[in-house]
């Protein structure tokens, strides 16, 4: 039988006796938490100055204080702030999964570059090879569009010492895309330049599914633009171009390294890296 008056209520501790501690956790990105108030549930994009925000299945983002008050798989938990890795000891590996530099040097640009289709696609190979690039000294530059490839191939002409690789969305055969590259290989300029591309209708696709959190990218039928119709098939807003770029955003945030990528296009970058850094 318990005895209520057996404690020595004088002892050390005796205001926290029969109250249950809390786990402590820490606020890192992707941890997926529920507010216990008001029943927001969203992963954690980021924490700071005593606060962590949140954000939800539709794209919605609110920001809440640390501490109590938050549900992981429905157990009450303490949010703190995240602590900062300790810094390796051992080599470094960039999101491309090479290995980074010991030290970080300013290099001349390469005359050769990497020409890709436009902003999205520019900030996708930078979210992975932004490192190696520097490294390398490879300026990333966006066309806006393949029909617009030769007429920049004649304002600035490639040659043994500037030599251009072209990333291509939708190169298929018998598609438009393969055409031009198909013709700009066999012109004065082919030598000179690689243009390699993915099977996708736009950059977007080349991030796997399971990294942006869906089944599978949505088919989107002939006549709808493309990325409205894949937001609005997901359930994501699609009103104006800001909610396309708030999309992209989200994707683009998905991406943490080139395991978060699709191998046809990993392989392609890497073919063009190697093409524009082969020694003049």
């Amino acid at each position: 039988m318990d005895d209520r008056y057996g404690a020595d209520v004088l002892a050390t501790g005796w205001k926290g006796h029969g109250v249950r501690e809390l786990p402590r956790v820490a606020a890192s990105r992707d941890l997926v938490v529920e507010v216990a108030d008001d029943g927001f549930c969203g992963a954690v994009v980021g924490a700071s100055g005593g606060m962590v925000e949140l954000e939800d299945r539709g794209g919605r983002r609110r920001l809440f204080p640390l501490g109590a008050g938050f549900l992981i798989d429905g157990r009450d938990v303490v949010l703190e702030r995240p602590v900062a890795s300790p810094a390796q000891t051992g080599p470094r590996r960039t999101a491309s999964g090479s290995f980074a530099a010991a030290e970080s040097r300013a290099r001349t640009a390469r005359a050769s570059r990497i020409l890709v289709e436009g902003r999205h696609d520019a900030e996708l190979v930078e979210r992975v090879w932004g490192d190696d690039l520097r490294e390398e000294g490879v300026v990333v530059e966006y066309l806006q569009g393949i029909d617009l490839l030769a007429a920049a191939l004649d304002e600035e002409p490639p040659s043994a010492q500037r030599r251009y690789g072209v990333l291509v969305d939708h190169l298929v055969p018998g598609s438009k895309e393969s055409r031009i590259a198909e013709t700009i290989g066999r012109g004065r300029h082919g030598a000179h330049v690689l243009i390699v591309g993915h099977p996708w209708i736009d950059v977007w696709q080349c991030v796997t599914p399971r990294a942006v959190g869906i089944e599978r990218w949505p088919e989107v039928p002939r006549g709808v633009e493309f990325k409205a119709g894949v937001c609005r098939a997901l359930g994501w807003p699609a009103r104006d171009q800001a909610d396309i770029a708030r999309a992209w955003q989200r994707i683009l945030a998905s991406v943490k390294s080139y395991r978060d990528l699709e191998p046809a296009f990993l392989g392609r970058v890497e073919e063009l890296i190697d093409f524009v850094t082969v020694p003049s």
